[in-house]
Formats: structure tokens, C-alpha cells, sequence
């Protein structure tokens, strides 16, 4: 948990920030912010497959290890886009390749950091490790937001940078003297064989996280367009109550079941994304940042649960990181396209679409206690 939290730093701090990047610093539109945010995770969705497999058979430690290298290196990246900080093109275009190295950097370390817990303490415990790993990586947005904002506001996009390149350096220092677990296993299964045992749990949490995108990538906007300001603030609490719900309820998807809490949990999101989209002042607005982020915060672990269960117990790295290829989708895809629906909608437009993707979650969360057997693979 402590690796994940301060390797995940890296990715709070400019969560808040690289939408007025883009938007203020380089001139660029909305659908370039979506691009740039989504672009993290779209990398780390075509990333996915072979980190999965590379935890199972090499070790989890070591995916880790790999995933802080590579971070540290999209920072580099990032310092090289300033320097074509008067050609906004190929200043985004050296941004995207930065994020698009943090995003297969983020998959190693999430992914690895998993698979090392369900390793420690059982598969039995799989909610709760998921959620007490979430919650960490959860606590480095809510934390590196405003410092992220801090930095941005007195230093500009450059200290952002330098702190990307750093941090996951200092964490490899506490990752390597650490024990690894063994591998899984030394047989590959197939992706494809494994995606479709969780292809159901991951569709409904694809649908569950296109509210997360929105956040990330558009609250500050819509908080400065309608004059609230604190649009890091509302990022932070969306942070700080995932993470209060993961602390508090983390064991609930173990015992009552995966789905039933993922579908409890995207009601209560579908209202706090509705809230930000139709919210006439900073209060509500910050209302409903809060409950997406109570609600958002056991849709991951509840539909992981599933899918966990529905793999063999061989392939848990695998398993997870083809569960997790759906959230990329949602991510990597859906979030430029709520950019290019804002250009037609607005901001608020947005929103209210990721609360009706909420609610199709809500549907597909309650009917897979129904769907195939618990483990068809």
C-alpha cells in the first residue's frame, strides 16, 4: 500500500492540473483535454495483457519495480514537452507520449500491487485487498491534488514535471529491500480465454468509471466556467470520500456479495454525478463531488470480487488486468469523447451523461448473480 500511494503520486499531482495545461497554457481545446487525461489510460489498457502476464510469471515485485522505472521516465517526457512549450502541437504531442508511458507505468504498479496482496493474505480476501490497495492509490489523488495545484500555481507545469521524475525514483528505494512473493505460475494462459470469463463484471465497471473520467478530466473546468472556483477542492473530496468508503466498507464485497454492493454503490454515484451536473452553486457542486466519490469507491472491488472468482486461481494477475482493460476502455475512449460531447452540450452535459452510464451499470451490476457459473474458465 505504501509503494502504490507514493507511486501514484506521480499521477495526483496532475490530475488538477493538466486540463488548464492544455487548455490555458498551450490554447488547446477540450477534446485535447480529454485526449491527454484519456491517453494514460489508454496505453495502459494496450499495456494490460502482458503486465498481467508478466506478474504471474515473473513476480509481482517485479512488475512494480518496473512500473516505478517507467513513471519516472514519463517525467523526463514531460520536461521535454515544456521546452516546445511555443509549438502547441508538438508540445502536446511529446505530452501524450509522457502519458502514454505513465499509463503502461500505472498498469505495472496496480496491477503488481494486487496480485503482491492477494498473494500475502488469500484470494478469500480479495475485496478487501483491492480496496485497501484503491484506497492508496485514492490517498496519493486526494493528497497530490492540492499540492499538485500548489505546485502548478507557484511554479507552472515544470515543477509538475520535475515531481513526476523524482518521486517514483525515491519510492524504488523502498520497493526494492522488500519481499517478493513467487510467481503464479510458469504457464500462459490465453488473454482472450480469461477476458471472457470477466467480460460481464468488467463492462458493468467500464459503464460505473465514465463518471470518474468526467471528474478528472472536466470538474475544474466546469468550476471555473461557472464561477465557483475550488475546483481542486472538489477533486480532493471526491478523493477523500472513496477513501473513507474503501477504509470503512472495504470488507462488505466480501461478505455480501460483489454485485450487490457495485449496484448499491453506482445509485449513490449516479445521484452525485447529477448533483455536479445540474449543481447551481459551489456547495452542491461540492456535494456531489463527495457522493461520486462515496458511491464510485466500491464499484471496482464489488465487480472485482466477481471477476476474481470467476478465474482460475493460477491467473490472478491476468484476471485482474483483463477486469481492468474494461475501466481503460471507459477511461482512454470515454473520456475524449465526453470532451467532444461538451463542445456540443457543455460541461454540465457531461456529467449528466456519465450518471445515465451509471445507471446502465446499475442494470448490468444487478443481473450478474444470474449470469454463468462462478468459475467457467
Amino acid at each position: 500500500m505504501g509503494v502504490v500511494f507514493v507511486g501514484f503520486l506521480v499521477i495526483g499531482v496532475a490530475l488538477p492540473v493538466l486540463p488548464l495545461h492544455v487548455h490555458d497554457d498551450l490554447g488547446l481545446g477540450t477534446f485535447l483535454v480529454g485526449l491527454v487525461t484519456g491517453s494514460q489510460f489508454a496505453a495502459a489498457l494496450i499495456s494490460r495483457p502482458w503486465v498481467g502476464t508478466y506478474c504471474d510469471r515473473r513476480g509481482a515485485k517485479q512488475a512494480v519495480v518496473l512500473g516505478l522505472v517507467g513513471a519516472a521516465a514519463s517525467g523526463l517526457l514531460y520536461l521535454l514537452s515544456i521546452a516546445f512549450k511555443t509549438s502547441p502541437n508538438a508540445s502536446v504531442a511529446i505530452l501524450i507520449a509522457g502519458r502514454t508511458l505513465l499509463g503502461c507505468a500505472e498498469s505495472a504498479i496496480i496491477t503488481g500491487g494486487v496480485s503482491w496482496g492477494l498473494s500475502l493474505v488469500g484470494p478469500e480476501r480479495t475485496g478487501k485487498v483491492i480496496a485497501w490497495i484503491g484506497a492508496a492509490m485514492f490517498g496519493a489523488f486526494a493528497v497530490g491534488a492540492p499540492i499538485g495545484s500548489a505546485l502548478y500555481g507557484a511554479f507552472g507545469f515544470e515543477a509538475i514535471a520535475q515531481a513526476t521524475a523524482i518521486l517514483p525514483l525515491l519510492t524504488l528505494l523502498a520497493a526494492v529491500p522488500l519481499k517478493g512473493v513467487d510467481p503464479l505460475s510458469t504457464v500462459r494462459p490465453a488473454f482472450w480465454k480469461v477476458m471472457g470469463a470477466v467480460w460481464l463484471p468488467g463492462t458493468a465497471a467500464a459503464l460505473g468509471s465514465v463518471g470518474f473520467g468526467a471528474i478528472t478530466a472536466f470538474v475544474v473546468l466546469l468550476h471555473g466556467q461557472r464561477g465557483f472556483g475550488f475546483g481542486w477542492l472538489a477533486y480532493t473530496l471526491f478523493a477523500g470520500f472513496f477513501i473513507l468508503a474503501r477504509l470503512v466498507f472495504g470488507d462488505r464485497p466480501d461478505r455480501m456479495g460483489g454485485a450487490r454492493v457495485a449496484t448499491a454503490s453506482m445509485l449513490v454515484e449516479a445521484v452525485g454525478l447529477s448533483l455536479i451536473a445540474f449543481a447551481p452553486s459551489l456547495a452542491v457542486a461540492l456535494a456531489g463531488a463527495a457522493l461520486t466519490g462515496l458511491g464510485y469507491a466500491l464499484v471496482y472491488p464489488g465487480l472485482g470480487v466477481e471477476a476474481v472468482k470467476r478465474a482460475p486461481p493460477e491467473s490472478r494477475g491476468l484476471a485482474m488486468a483483463a477486469y481492468t482493460a474494461f475501466l481503460d476502455v471507459a477511461l482512454g475512449f470515454g473520456t475524449p469523447l465526453l470532451g467532444l460531447a461538451a463542445g456540443q452540450i457543455g460541461l454540465g452535459g457531461a456529467f449528466a451523461l456519465s450518471a445515465l452510464a451509471a445507471l446502465g451499470a446499475c442494470a448490468l451490476s444487478a443481473a450478474l448473480p444470474s449470469w454463468s457459473s462462478p468459475n467457467p474458465v
